[in-house]
């Protein structure tokens, strides 16, 4: 199993940017496919970008294309997701996830490790 603990988020002016970070406890970090959701009050848990175990492939959503990207440090058992050109409805609780199994990247329910979430507001 892994714990994950995410941070990095707050309040920002829409164009500008934020950087989340995910640290995971367990010693087989290298192990996991990681991915990064987001959750709008009164709305499902979204797909917003997933990071391969070798860091060689990405995936983004397209309402984030081109303005997020996700990395990963093993070394350092973290995942990142910068976040530029931010905008209004991109405000969520963003969630951190992890899974070393088979399924679809984009589902929550792929992924059984999940962090607390951290609050993303963006201000027009």
């Amino acid at each position: 199993q892994v714990q994950l603990v995410e941070s990095g988020g707050g309040l920002v002016q829409a164009g500008g940017s934020l950087r989340l970070s995910c640290a995971a406890s367990g010693r087989t970090f290298s192990s996991y496919v990681m991915g990064w959701f987001r959750q709008a009050p009164g709305k499902e848990r979204d797909f917003v970008a997933a990071i391969s175990r070798s860091a060689s492939t990405t995936y983004y959503a397209d309402s984030v294309k081109g303005r997020f990207t996700i990395s990963r440090d093993n070394a350092r058992n973290t995942v990142y997701l910068q976040m530029n050109s931010l905008k209004p409805e991109d405000t969520a609780v963003y969630y951190c996830a992890a899974t070393g199994g088979v399924g679809s990247r984009t589902t929550p329910r792929t992924y059984p490790y999940w962090g607390q979430g951290t609050q993303v507001t963006v201000s027009s």
